[in-house]
């Protein structure tokens, strides 16, 4: 973990964040400024800066599994939802810590952006 990264900071539990939901090696948690009715960030607990750098597969497996889990929990597996991880500035990502966006309970549009 990085003692500078937010997103480490939460998972370490030095920020209070109320999570949504967790396993050993990923927490999830709503986003300040949700873009959905359900908008929850699952994030590894270990740092990850991006998807360039997610070398080891037991923690993207865990982030996966854990948005899985959130979706179900939130009501939106049924209808539908959307699995978001932006990768690099360009890309929209705008804390170096691999995340996971999981948005629902409204219908999504394509292209997104």
């Amino acid at each position: 973990m990085s003692d500078d990264c937010l997103f480490c900071r939460i998972a370490r539990g030095d920020v209070p964040v109320l999570f949504v939901a967790e396993n050993a090696l990923a927490v999830a948690f709503r986003d300040i400024h949700p873009q959905a009715p359900v908008h929850v960030l699952v994030i590894p607990r270990a740092h990850v800066e991006s998807m360039l750098e997610a070398t080891d597969p037991a923690p993207m497996n865990a982030v996966m599994q854990l948005a899985i889990e959130v979706a179900r929990a939130e009501g939106v597996a049924g209808s539908g939802f959307r699995l978001v991880l932006n990768t690099g500035a360009d890309g929209g990502q705008s804390v170096s810590h691999l995340h996971a966006h999981v948005l629902g309970g409204r219908a999504m549009h394509w292209p997104p952006g």
